[in-house]
């Protein structure tokens, strides 16, 4: 088993992509927990714990969890819209 807590945090977007991308080859046969507080890095995940205090929310995949409208969704829009308001900006100029 293999425990990682916020793996990516001092990753430029382009090393997290390749992580993300190859992290199924990189853990092999192995378990992994995965743990982190920005979402986006959960979508590679098979199943996803969300905790608040220390108790287990919700749980599913990320597909699963957006379709529930639940708190994992709504954490999810909240980050993705800074990605979206800065891509609008760059658009706009």
């Amino acid at each position: 088993m293999i425990i990682l807590d916020e793996p990516t945090a001092a990753f430029d977007a382009l090393a997290e992509y390749n992580l993300y991308k190859s992290f199924n080859e990189l853990i092999g046969d192995k378990s992994a927990i995965y743990i982190s507080h920005r979402l986006s890095s959960t979508r590679f995940c098979d199943h996803i714990a969300m905790f608040k205090e220390g108790e287990i929310v919700e749980y599913g995949s990320h597909e699963e969890l957006l379709l529930k409208k639940g708190a994992y969704a709504e954490m999810f829009e909240i980050q993705a819209q800074y990605y979206k308001d800065k891509e609008a900006s760059e658009n706009a100029g």
